[in-house]
């Protein structure tokens, strides 16, 4: 006599996204936001959101939190580690930092692992098309008779991915469980806002009808560039591109945000970016002063503070 299938968990009636802008060491923004969103929540942030996305430091951020962290746990990682890495004078030497701290933090961890939905943004260097690390089927959008939870790749090999801001980092070779070696670069090249992205696995893979969805969109802030003459900053004198890489970021996160303005008006969202113009507020993805990157998660906490209600109404209705 055969045994009855198993039941399966009741799927949420709505579906909850959280979108981590990448930015580096400007992720201290996200962290002061999240902190916020944490303690209106009262739980861990892995048990209010269906799918976390995150493009380089918002996939550190989003594989923590989909691990089951909390964000003071992540935030203390930042504070002994983003300095010390940003700090680095050539790429080779950031991309060893990075390489030792995804071993340190992430292990052997897969994306098995994770207690959510989580999608990890890269960018293809030779094909130059997105590759998304995700952590479930349901997040597939076809190939499902040989998808691999993250491709059958660790979360810190996809992370340090995520982060490599060629050429200010190496880029990061993986080989997938399929035997395909594949050369990457930052998600940021692609989608440096992967909101888009969150929402076509939930309404394409998962079915979800767009007015289903719930999403909190959170950038690192806008700020002034910084005005330190050139040989105070060794990366801007060796490689002077650096205004233009954070340039094209930034228009690429504001078009992926019209867009999603423009294809998913119907889905609620709340996207959290501010722009801080004072002069002392200048920083960039390479920022390693302790005293500016705990100013920068004071202005994300305030950030927060402007749109709490909007985000109470957003996570906290329709409780299911």
């Amino acid at each position: 006599m055969s045994m009855p299938a198993p039941e399966q968990p009741e799927r949420p009636k709505v579906c909850r996204i959280l979108s981590l802008d990448g930015g580096g060491a400007k992720g201290f923004y996200t962290l002061g936001v999240l902190r916020e969103v944490e303690a209106l929540t009262g739980k861990r942030l892995w048990e209010s959101f269906d799918i976390i996305f995150g493009t380089s430091t918002g996939s550190i951020i989003a594989s923590l939190l989909a691990l089951g962290e909390n964000v003071e746990t992540i935030h203390k990682l930042y504070c002994e580690n983003v300095p010390e890495v940003m700090s680095k004078k050539s790429a080779s030497a950031k991309s060893a930092a990075l390489a030792a701290l995804a071993d340190e933090v992430f292990g052997k961890k897969t994306f098995e692992d994770v207690k959510t939905g989580l999608g990890v943004v890269t960018t293809k260097w030779d094909l130059e098309t997105p590759m998304i690390f995700k952590g479930s089927v349901a997040q597939a959008h076809g190939r499902v008779g040989t998808f691999k939870p993250g491709f059958g790749c660790t979360i810190g090999d996809a992370v340090q991915a995520s982060c490599s801001a060629y050429p200010y980092f190496n880029r990061k070779i993986v080989t997938t469980a399929m035997g395909d070696k594949i050369e990457l670069v930052d998600g940021g090249y692609c989608a440096n806002n992967p909101t888009l992205y969150g929402i076509a696995d939930a309404v394409a893979a998962m079915k979800y009808k767009p007015e289903d969805c719930r999403v909190l969109s959170i950038g690192c802030g806008n700020y002034p560039s910084p005005t330190e003459v050139w040989y105070k900053r060794t990366y801007r004198r060796v490689l002077p591109t650096l205004s233009i890489l954070e340039k094209t970021m930034g228009i690429n996160v504001a078009s992926m945000e019209q867009l999603r303005q423009i294809l998913f008006k119907s889905v609620p969202t709340v996207r959290v970016n501010d722009t801080f113009e004072r002069p002392e507020m200048a920083t960039d993805l390479f920022e390693h002063n302790m005293d500016k990157l705990n100013i920068l998660r004071q202005r994300g906490a305030e950030s927060y503070a402007i749109r709490e209600a909007e985000i109470k109404g957003l996570l906290m209705s329709e409780e299911v």
